[in-house]
């Protein structure tokens, strides 16, 4: 297995499983509802690995990207729904993670988000401008060590097996709250994000795997998103242990560094926004790359992140625009928080306009030869398509009944 290929399902965790979204349901889910959500976590680690596993794949095999294949297949009508609402979700997202790593800023600085927005988009936008897909790729993954301190802090305050045993099933007064599921729908929502499994067959496309690679994108899937639930969960945790018991609502990214003082001491809000920085500036470019990566695949441009501005015109134009539209939300004021929770909903929304197509694309010859899916595989994807239009059903009564708290 080709070691270097692993950088992928890594940036793909630190910047796609493990991102504002993540960040803030995980905390929120441990500070509420202490350790009845980690189902939630787990059930979207085992949804997200199934679905960057099957896009890899695609990708190494047919050389298509899922909303390449997606297009071709199904035509541009139907391709033009999850554009279109993909477009909007990550519009919100991308201001969330631009919300993120301001606020991250605000925390070691005390200068407000709002001021640190604009500095960061451009940063965002200039390392986009000037860097490779491979620069970019292993620049987040060696930055995304800083993540490592939600495991460490979770070690270091670890409350017992027979407590986190108990959150493997929805149970308890708890599972009566609209709130309580709504946090739920939102881990669950935030780890089925659109953006992941796109940007991940365009990785594979970028890096060139072929059928030879398909045992690789299976193992890289699996670690890739296991190491970023292992760190959400972390980061639970540490928020269950700490601000549960003094009965604390995480109301900003302020208070979730609060929780990081106690394993970690003066240097606890430091380290947390460092982690919380570098996963959101990881997500941004993720986020903005993924509306290149569509419009253009879409649309039939040429595209590729390894090309030159010059070169990829209209590809860069998607991704500075997005940057330009993208920050005015955080620079008017927008609660990075709020909006975080409320495009994790979305995520759920949309979901199905994704999944559904897999079922078709992964069992098509043309595509995949004697690589599509198996019986477990297509029971899998079935599985993940009721899943997804559940999750669509529900997510706005829970917005309504179970946003507000």
């Amino acid at each position: 297995m080709d070691l270097l290929k692993i950088g992928l399902g890594i940036v793909t965790s630190i910047a796609g499983f493990l991102d504002a979204g993540s960040i803030a349901t995980s905390a929120q889910a441990g500070a509420s509802y202490r350790y009845s959500l980690i189902w939630a976590v787990l059930l979207g680690t085992l949804i997200v690995i199934c679905l960057t596993e099957m896009t890899g794949r695609l990708a190494a095999v047919s050389k298509h990207t899922l909303a390449d294949a997606m297009r071709e297949r199904l035509g541009f009508p139907y391709f033009a729904m999850p554009l279109v609402a993909e477009v909007l979700v990550d519009w919100l997202v991308l201001a969330a993670e631009i919300g993120a790593v301001a606020s991250a800023l605000q925390l070691v600085t005390g200068i407000s988000y709002q001021i640190w927005a604009i500095p960061v988009a451009f940063v965002l936008w200039l390392v986009l401008w000037l860097g490779s897909f491979g620069a970019i790729e292993n620049g987040v993954a060696c930055l995304g060590a800083a993540t490592l301190v939600f495991a460490i802090g979770a070690v270091k305050l670890w409350p017992g097996v027979h407590d986190i045993a108990a959150g493997l099933v929805p149970a308890g007064a708890h599972a009566k709250q609209p709130q309580y599921w709504f946090t739920g729908i939102s881990i669950i929502g935030s780890l089925m994000s659109p953006y992941i499994v796109n940007f991940y067959s365009a990785g594979a496309v970028e890096e060139k795997w072929s059928a030879k690679d398909v045992a690789t994108n299976r193992i890289v899937a699996t670690l890739g998103m296991s190491f970023g639930s292992t760190l959400a969960l972390g980061l639970l945790v540490i928020c269950a242990v700490v601000l549960a018991p003094q009965g604390i609502k995480i109301e900003s990214y302020g208070d979730i560094a609060n929780a990081f003082t106690v394993p970690f001491g003066s240097w606890g809000i430091p380290l947390f926004a460092a982690a919380l920085g570098v996963a959101a500036f990881g997500a941004g470019l993720e986020v903005a790359l993924n509306l290149s990566y569509v419009w253009s695949q879409g649309l039939g441009w040429n595209w590729s992140k390894n090309l030159r501005p010059q070169q990829d015109a209209r590809f860069s134009l998607v991704y500075t625009l997005a940057i330009l539209a993208a920050t005015p939300l955080m620079v008017i004021g927008f609660d990075p928080l709020m909006v975080t929770n409320f495009s994790m909903a979305l995520n759920a929304l949309i979901a199905p306009l994704i999944v559904f197509p897999l079922l078709i694309l992964m069992n098509d010859a043309a595509y995949l030869k004697k690589y599509r899916n198996g019986r477990f595989g297509n029971i899998m994807t079935i599985i993940l398509i009721v899943m997804a239009f559940t999750l669509a059903l529900v997510a706005i009564p829970l917005q309504i009944f179970g946003g507000g708290g």
